[in-house]
């Protein structure tokens, strides 16, 4: 019986400098063994499909590497997250309170997206990789993998684009299914994943399995979280919200956020169910001590965000990036024992 390993990445936007941080960490530990040769599959939903497209993606100068190291990845959020998440001063002037339009164009992810990942489809993926987002034209979940042979001819640059189209941040993202003979099947309107499965994780579980080769195979799954959002709603406050109030941007859209965070509680929670023996607790990450270390299957990584930071997608103010690199650093200090475990068992079994 071979032993797989699995990444799983979170969606939260600006936030996903804190799980490129820990890969970062982990890099370190496994000595220098690129990160899609330590994992078998990788995958993500919205910031984390970006991460995992980058780290499986092949350099458009140098195939044989991948397009993005996890530090490649640290600095596109605290360098160019500002240009990312940068406001049109214009269409704020006819659009104050962002109802009528997205808050961004979407033009400079695109371009940081192409120059990164240039034009290769996912079949060319150096390992296995899977990034989710939602088709609003046939209204269905949409799993991009190379595990799967009718969702793999997709341009990893459009992936990465189209599972982080969160709604109303981004604009829809219209794809390419390249090769596809059928007009109505081969441009695809998909909008942010993290409107299913911002934790990826059980998506992961599942296309895992699905793969033909590993049968019978004994999976390990890391699953990185981008920290827990910190803000409540006081019944007070939420009982009078009609639309405009669930949705208003200048509170980061409550519902759109609720729903998020809520899924991913819920995925982390049944993972840890489903993969793990019956006592093992999860309190935003998997508890590892040195009694249960061996025995576990599936490692959760997060914690909640405190007062310092601002659990919003696209807060990419250089306070905050300050703040969020502080709460990943925490993360792999608190969780080291499960940092050591997996990058033990990677080195024993990949090398």
């Amino acid at each position: 019986m071979a032993r797989r390993f699995i990444l799983s990445i979170d969606g939260g936007g600006i936030r996903g400098i804190i799980p490129a941080m820990v890969l970062v960490d982990l890099a370190k530990r496994l000595g220098g063994l690129p990160l899609h040769k330590a994992f078998d599959m990788i995958a993500g939903t919205s910031t984390g499909g970006i991460i995992a497209a980058g780290l499986t993606c092949p350099h458009p100068d140098k195939p044989a590497q991948a397009a993005c190291t996890p530090e490649d990845l640290v600095a596109l959020y605290a360098d160019e997250g500002g240009e990312i998440f940068k406001k049109n001063p214009i269409l704020g002037l006819f659009n104050p309170f962002g109802i009528n339009d997205p808050r961004y164009r979407p033009d400079a992810l695109e371009e940081k997206l192409k120059n990164r990942l240039g034009t290769a489809t996912l079949d060319r993926g150096l390992s296995k990789v899977l990034i989710t987002a939602y088709d609003i034209g046939q209204r269905q979940a949409l799993f991009m993998s190379n595990v799967d042979k009718g969702n793999r001819n997709f341009r990893f640059w459009e992936a990465a684009r189209a599972t982080s189209a969160a709604p109303t941040y981004f604009p829809p993202a219209q794809i390419e299914r390249i090769g596809e003979k059928d007009e109505k099947r081969r441009f695809v309107p998909l909008i942010d994943g993290g409107v299913f499965a911002n934790d990826p994780i059980l998506a992961a579980y599942v296309e895992a399995r699905k793969h033909p080769a590993w049968t019978g195979d004994d999976l390990v799954f890391l699953s990185l979280g981008t920290g827990q959002q910190n803000r409540a709603f006081a019944y007070q406050e939420a009982k009078s919200w009609g639309v405009l109030g669930w949705m208003a941007p200048s509170h980061d859209t409550p519902l759109i956020s609720i729903l998020m965070q809520g899924q991913a509680s819920t995925a982390s929670y049944q993972a840890n169910e489903l993969l793990n023996p019956p006592v093992t607790k999860i309190n935003y990450s998997t508890v590892v001590t040195d009694a249960n270390a061996a025995s576990l299957n599936y490692f959760r990584l997060d914690r909640q965000l405190t007062s310092k930071e601002n659990d919003a997608l696209d807060d990419a103010s250089s306070e905050n990036i300050a703040a969020l690199k502080a709460i990943a650093a925490s993360i792999v200090k608190d969780n080291a024992k499960a940092l050591d475990e997996v990058a033990r068992r990677i080195l024993e079994t990949k090398t």
